[in-house]
């Protein structure tokens, strides 16, 4: 019996794996303080505001007479993420100089856009047709990127405003440049865009720009980097310095351009992972606000040949992206892109989306937030960009755009936190 008592207790592994998981985890939701970056989170509320006035101009511009009954907005509330007892109608009263409203003779109350809403309009249809020439670039640089060098249209759609795209460009604007790519459909009736000629001087990376100095390669042939990507780690985060020497080597390791053929690399390699960052960082940086929502990327890693779990790579690496999660929806930034919650560069279409948001009547709340401990203490039902208004019962928005996140995105939120370990186990040099 003493022998008994004293021999070792061995636990079944998948007794020990659950042990672990319910003594470690914690959702993403709970990672340190240090990791986080207050500016970055306000830019995410930001956002998402934007995306919901955003969303109610594009449905009245589209509309016959450009006004609609109040109820019949009521099934969008999905898209508008306004979820009830909240009323559509306190939402848009919030807005006066982009919306007005009035009833008919039978008491039916319409929602309409001002004169202002109108110019605002006619001048992102402007900016969208000077903006062609970028956004023709981009797609042909995503197509390039693809393995087999076609991308469902449905797909390319998520990044419709991220690259500029005109609201019908899926009937009209990829029929422009059949020199670049074309239209096909599937067996099963689904549309796709090929690439039909390859054009050298954009498959030079961003970074090979930034480091590099290229500006032109129109002899250029993709193959293996070594370029270092910028880093910007949390501002509160200190215990970086000690891992100096691993990121030093990270940085020396050599990975596959993103436009170099990728069929030979082995999953779950070094290589194959740092090619995925570079990937990342790529589509990241001709998006017009260098952040998107984390399953339009997760949903291109088919194409694009990146790893099932990319969203540990993207929170492993927090000094290259940032990663927020607030709301349903997860968002990731490339760090280099912002100086706190601002662009650094800014093209037309976001100083115009800056100026939409201007108009709502949506502000900064009055408490002053001095600390990331201030924007915790906000609950998801909270917003950082209330009404100004002094009314008890305005609603408060918080929730980005129309879809929630990804499986990936719900798998992750349930997984161990990135602790500093993770810094070491990413940058190790192997």
């Amino acid at each position: 019996m003493a022998n008994q008592l004293t021999k070792p207790f061995k636990i079944p592994y998948y007794a020990a794996s659950l042990l672990r998981s319910m003594t470690t985890s914690k959702r993403v939701q709970d990672r340190s303080q240090q990791k986080r970056v207050h500016a970055l989170e306000i830019a995410v509320e930001k956002h998402k505001i934007a995306s919901k006035i955003l969303f109610l101009l594009e449905l009245l511009k589209h509309e016959p007479e450009q006004i609609i009954p109040i109820r019949s907005l009521d099934q969008h509330r999905r898209q508008l993420n306004l979820p009830k007892p909240h009323k559509i109608s306190d939402f848009i009263r919030k807005s006066p100089k982009l919306f007005e409203m009035y009833k008919d003779q039978r008491g039916t109350t319409w929602v309409g856009l001002t004169r202002q809403s109108e110019e605002l309009i006619e001048e992102e249809e402007r900016l969208i047709t000077e903006n062609d020439e970028n956004a023709l670039e981009h797609v042909t640089r995503l197509l390039m990127m693809s393995v087999e060098k076609i991308l469902p249209l449905d797909k390319i759609a998520h990044f419709r405003r991220d690259l500029g795209l005109p609201y019908d460009f899926r009937k009209n604007w990829v029929h422009k440049y059949p020199d670049c790519f074309k239209v096909f459909k599937n067996e099963d009736d689904v549309e796709f865009l090929k690439l039909v000629s390859w054009n050298p001087s954009w498959s030079v990376t961003k970074n090979e720009k930034k480091v590099v100095g290229i500006e032109k390669g129109e002899n250029h042939v993709p193959g293996m980097l070594a370029l270092p990507f910028a880093m910007k780690f949390p501002p509160d985060y200190k215990k970086v310095y000690r891992y100096g020497g691993q990121i030093e080597n990270f940085q020396k390791r050599e990975y596959l351009s993103p436009y170099a053929d990728a069929k030979g690399l082995k999953a779950g390699s070094v290589e194959f992972d740092k090619r995925a960052i570079a990937v990342m960082h790529e589509v990241l940086s001709f998006m017009n606000e260098t952040r998107l929502v984390t399953d339009h990327l997760t949903h291109f890693r088919r194409e694009f040949v990146m790893p099932q779990k990319l969203m540990r790579i993207l929170l492993k690496h927090f000094g290259i992206f940032y990663v927020s999660e607030r709301g349903k929806r997860f968002s990731v930034f490339l760090n280099e892109a912002y100086d706190g919650s601002e662009l650094v560069e800014k093209c037309p279409l976001v100083v115009w989306k800056e100026k939409v948001v201007s108009l709502s009547g949506y502000r900064g709340r009055k408490k002053k937030i001095l600390t990331f401990e201030d924007l915790d203490g906000f609950d998801d039902g909270d917003d950082l960009f209330e009404s100004g208004s002094e009314d008890e019962s305005a609603i408060r928005i918080d929730r980005d755009e129309e879809d929630t996140m990804s499986d990936e995105d719900e798998v992750i939120a349930q997984l161990s936190e990135m602790d500093v370990g993770e810094v070491q186990k990413a940058y190790e040099d192997t």
